[in-house]
């Protein structure tokens, strides 16, 4: 979101408490784009099983959204400072619960595949502009520091929630209800919105033009590479339809990259990323989405099928992941003030890659070994989540915070689409394209927990390297929030 700064609104509040309503409209929207991510990744089998899905059906059910909402992130953002942050948001919101009602004509994987895609383009519309309307309800700047604080915690519990809450909801309902419970969700939001946010003043929206070309490039470019990975294990490296694809994805990078230079208001300033702190702190939040999706993809699987639990009780499996991303929050701040972000975050990615290594060797033990890689895992992924979102945004010009904000969001999706894609391609590879109905014999296990091990020794090594590459390039900055200036 380039150009303009954001100017104060024409009613402002003086405590969190006065402006319950607004915030609590906000949250709720970020909350439910946010549990959206994650919250259908508990249905999987039960999806396999109902649609007749494969393995690589099922990875892009999680990945369409992804894929769709990380690519239009920055051009949705844009969109709302020509035309209206509050209006753009109202929009979204509204094409979020009808889009969600869809669900009850969905007859097959590739009907709900397109329907998720559709999800992740109204959520696009949400993301960067509830951030950006939070910070403006308030004059105040510490009323401000509490507010995004308040919004990150929702975000990142939102991710990890999405299972537990989906699990419990499919011990009573049918799955398609995951999705039909977004409607009053985003009608309570949009309300909320409209009585407590005041509307953008003209002043404060900017000129810049639309980079629809720009968009659909990186959505092209990204969608090309993650199928590769897939046409891979389906028709051959060589077969004469993968090498097309991966032409194809070189061609879309040259072609965007190309546009993106040349385009008067790019959807992606490039020349931002010859800052090594933007270009190390989205390196290493990449490396942490491709961590977080990849494990709560192989996870669901393992938990659901492998060892035959309910999804409520793959649901309840993933508490360490939700506490430890909120009870780590100390720890972060106590490497950060004690080493400064390029060693903390060093540390974070040892801790990340530590995790992932547990984890191959948990996957065939009790799950208290489970439990504890996650710990580990997650203590490291929230370290170095919480360090790169505060560089990436504390490097840009002050005029294009909110830019830096969409910038991480972007990275994260496009991490998560990454991971999902892998460790989907790695299972089929390893172990079967087709999901078994019904309990899984021994054999099928033990050539499953093989495959885990392999896909967490991978990650491990790969998520280590890129988070490790990202964190060298930050500076030895002390700050822990993301509008606090560097020191």
């Amino acid at each position: 979101m380039t150009g303009t700064p954001v100017l104060a609104p024409s009613r402002t509040y003086s405590s969190l408490r006065a402006a319950w309503i607004p915030l609590a409209a906000l949250c709720l929207a970020f909350f439910v784009e946010m549990v959206d991510n994650t919250l259908l990744s508990i249905a999987l089998p039960t999806i396999g099983r109902e649609l007749g899905g494969d393995t690589t059906s099922l990875q892009w059910i999680t990945g369409a959204y992804s894929l769709t909402f990380g690519g239009l992130l920055l051009t949705a953002g844009s969109i709302a400072d020509r035309f209206g942050r509050r209006r753009v948001l109202q929009i979204g919101l509204g094409l979020f619960g009808l889009i969600s009602l869809a669900v009850l004509l969905v007859g097959n994987t590739g009907e709900l595949i397109a329907l998720r895609a559709l999800l992740g383009i109204a959520a696009a519309a949400m993301a960067p502009i509830t951030n950006s309307l939070v910070f403006r309800l308030f004059d105040d700047e510490k009323l401000r520091m509490r507010a995004i604080t308040l919004m990150m915690v929702v975000g990142m519990s939102g991710l990890v929630l999405g299972p537990l809450l989906g699990g419990t909801m499919l011990a009573h309902l049918p799955w398609q209800w995951l999705l039909l419970v977004n409607a009053p969700i985003a009608l309570i939001a949009a309300a909320g919105v409209h009585f407590g946010v005041p509307a953008d003043a003209p002043d404060g929206l900017t000129k810049d033009r639309l980079d629809l070309p720009g968009a659909a490039l990186s959505i092209l470019t990204i969608g090309l590479a993650c199928y590769l990975l897939t046409s891979g294990i389906q028709n051959g490296w060589t077969s004469p339809i993968t090498l097309a694809v991966g032409v194809g994805a070189v061609i879309a990078l040259m072609l965007f990259v190309l546009r993106e230079w040349r385009a008067a208001a790019p959807m992606l300033d490039l020349s931002l990323f010859r800052s090594g702190t933007v270009r190390g702190a989205a390196i290493a939040q990449i490396g942490t989405s491709v961590a977080m999706a990849g494990v709560m993809f192989a996870l669901i699987l393992h938990f659901q099928y492998a060892w035959g639990w309910s999804p409520l009780q793959a649901g309840l499996a993933n508490l360490p992941l939700i506490a430890t991303m909120i009870l780590a929050t100390p720890l972060t701040e106590w490497l950060v003030r004690r080493f400064g972000h390029r060693v903390a975050c060093l540390i974070g990615a040892g801790m990340l890659a530590t995790g992932l290594g547990l984890m191959a060797w948990a996957v065939e033990q009790a799950y208290l070994a489970i439990a504890l890689a996650m710990v580990v895992m997650t203590a490291g992924l929230r370290t170095v989540m919480t360090i790169c979102a505060v560089a990436l945004v504390g490097a840009m010009p002050e005029n294009r915070t909110s830019m830096g904000a969409a910038m991480n969001d972007t990275a994260q999706e496009l991490g998560a689409s990454i991971g999902t894609a892998v460790v989907g391609t790695l299972i089929a590879a390893l172990v079967t394209v087709i999901l078994p109905v019904g309990a899984w014999g021994p054999a099928l296990v033990a050539s499953f927990f093989h495959g885990e091990q392999v896909v967490f020794a991978v990650l491990a090594v790969a998520v280590g390297i890129i988070a490790g590459i990202g964190a060298f390039s930050l500076t030895d900055a002390r700050t822990v929030d993301e509008h606090e200036a560097p020191a």
